[in-house]
């Protein structure tokens, strides 16, 4: 298949589907639109969403560009493994804030954001070091939606990268910067719907297109004997074990995830996460397999650029009707995490930063508004530009999840043990992202002395994520024992071996190199045990609301702050 193959709407037909999309999707957000908008509204829905909507909004926003065109990348690279090694590792990512979500709404059952927690817990140093990783995960995941959309219209229209790129930015800046987080989870029902039909429809229709089951078993002798094995030590290394490091780290640190979990009824979070969690993993891994599809007929991404690969299979097969549908449905993928980086962005200036720190607890509602929708604006502008760079999605997935992994101990941990305190919070996760820039750039020479260094921090690393999993489900002396026989296993396996896997390396030393020291520090430390009632005291509402019924739920006042 060659690009002269490429089926391509007219630049006209594609401003008409733009247009007919995000313009649909504006009008479905003046229902909710109110000419007094309050700041708690705009950031968590006032606490109030229910299931169904919870469910379908959480599993709209982690399907993002990354499940479809890193996903297919994923299949392409490492064979029958690779699509299952994405979803199965992102649908975790879903689950495993369940466990130590619960505990982030007990301790404070009204927060917008974590980084308001940590603010009540610690302090301002610690609260800013979340938000920034926060901010730059948003913004970073922003940047490769947009890059994706540009993708997207360039392949199948004569328009420009550049010009996907912008209109996407305008596309989901026109329905989100008036009604924020409320705008995100309305659209995202409508957006999952259209991606269940993905799974139903356009997958099985590229299948058959393509031949069906006897191309693709003939197509396997195109493949190597490592991306033809289930069990593949590359797809395991290099993408499986990098993802299932990443579980934790998007779970704590994605603001999108956070957002949601405070925005839920309280009683509807176990379903809610387990539902997005099923929901995500089924439609993933079956996008996944276009890339597998693509790998057994020996096609060659357009321009050597694998996130042409989606759509250049979709066009290249499918007839015009079933190309403008798949049209539609990526693009309310892309917009439908966009808007969600969009909203948790603006929570956390408008909450961590004006209402934490610039205002001190004094916030205006109506200043808070404000910021929240400056904060949109300036965001978008930023993701255009740096969309515009068209950078490696799978690359940058990989990346700020390692980062992230520096301050998922300390976040639990802070959250569950009353010793740690501010300074180790802030001291851990600087130390640990220096180790990890270290590591990820080999800085420093991955052999000798300095490489068995980096091993023994990243099986510190992995005893930290097995333990704190097995503690998430099944408590504190499970998660103990867990902790110690990953230790033990990986010390016996990863010295001298670890060090050739670069990406893995470093994400496991974020793990490791961020407990070890905040673990020590808090244990010298000779500040007074923490009182976690205190939390719920100091994180409030900063709108005072009426009750009201919403889905089935009996909504109390709550008091300004």
């Amino acid at each position: 298949m060659n690009s002269e193959s490429l089926y391509q709407f007219s630049t006209l037909t594609v401003i008409l589907l733009l247009l007919a999309f995000y313009g649909g999707t504006y009008l479905m957000t003046l229902g909710i639109r109110k000419k007094n908008e309050d700041a708690d509204a705009f950031m968590v829905s006032n606490h109030r969403v229910g299931f169904g909507m919870g469910a379908a909004s959480m599993t709209a926003t982690w399907i993002w560009a990354a499940s479809f065109y890193a996903a297919a990348t994923s299949g392409y690279t490492y064979g029958v493994s690779g699509p299952i090694h994405y979803g199965l590792w992102g649908a975790l990512m879903i689950l495993f804030i369940y466990p130590f979500g619960r505990r982030f709404r007990k301790l404070a059952p009204n927060a917008h954001t974590l980084g308001e927690l940590i603010h009540a817990r610690h302090g301002s140093s610690s609260q800013l070091i979340l938000a920034l990783s926060n901010v730059l995960g948003s913004v970073i995941s922003l940047m490769v939606n947009f890059t994706a959309a540009g993708a997207l219209v360039s392949v199948l229209s004569p328009l420009s990268f550049q010009a996907g790129v912008i209109i996407a930015g305008f596309g989901v800046l026109l329905y989100t910067l008036w009604s924020g987080f409320r705008a995100s989870v309305m659209t995202d029902f409508a957006q999952l719907v259209a991606l269940m039909a993905i799974a139903i429809v356009i997958i099985p229709a590229v299948f058959f297109a393509m031949g069906g089951p006897s191309e693709l078993v003939a197509g396997l002798d195109n493949l190597t004997s490592e991306q033809a094995n289930l069990f593949s030590m590359d797809a395991i290394l290099y993408q499986g074990a990098p993802f299932f490091v990443a579980v934790l780290a998007y779970a704590i640190g994605n603001q999108t995830i956070s957002q949601r979990l405070f925005a839920v009824n309280e009683s509807h979070i176990k379903p809610t996460f387990i539902t997005a969690t099923i929901g995500y993993g089924a439609i993933v891994i079956g996008l996944g397999m276009i890339g597998l599809m693509a790998l057994t007929l020996g096609v060659e991404p357009m321009g050597g650029d694998m996130n042409n690969l989606i759509p250049q299979m979709v066009s290249g097969y499918l007839p015009p009707l079933f190309i403008a549908l798949f049209f539609i449905l990526v693009i309310g993928s892309l917009s439908s995490t966009a808007d969600s980086d969009l909203s948790a962005l603006s929570a956390i200036m408008m909450a961590d930063v004006y209402g934490k720190n610039i205002a001190r607890g004094k916030a205006d509602p109506k200043r808070m508004l404000l910021v929240g929708r400056l904060t949109m604006i300036v965001a978008t502008a930023v993701g255009i530009v740096f969309a515009s760079f068209s950078l490696d999605i799978l690359v940058m997935l990989v990346f700020v999840g390692a980062l992230w992994g520096a301050i998922v101990f300390p976040v639990i941990a802070s959250c569950f043990w009353n010793r740690v305190t501010n300074q180790a919070f802030t001291t851990s996760v600087l130390v640990a992202m220096v180790l990890f820039c270290l590591a990820r750039f080999e800085l420093l020479p991955m052999s000798g002395a300095s490489g068995l260094f980096f091993e023994v921090l990243a099986s510190i690393g992995g005893g930290v994520i097995i333990g704190l999993m097995v503690f998430g489900f099944l408590g504190r002396i499970a998660g103990f024992i867990a902790a110690a026989l990953a230790l033990v296993a990986m010390l016996v396996f990863a010295t001298d071996f670890l060090r050739d896997y670069t990406v893995l390396l470093a994400s496991l030393t974020a793990y490791g190199a961020s407990t070890l020291v905040c673990v020590v520090m808090s244990l010298m430390s000779r500040q007074e045990d923490f009182d976690f009632a205190t939390i719920g005291e100091r994180v409030g509402d900063y709108d005072t609301h009426e009750p009201s019924v919403q889905e089935g739920d009996v909504a109390t006042a709550r008091p300004a702050v």
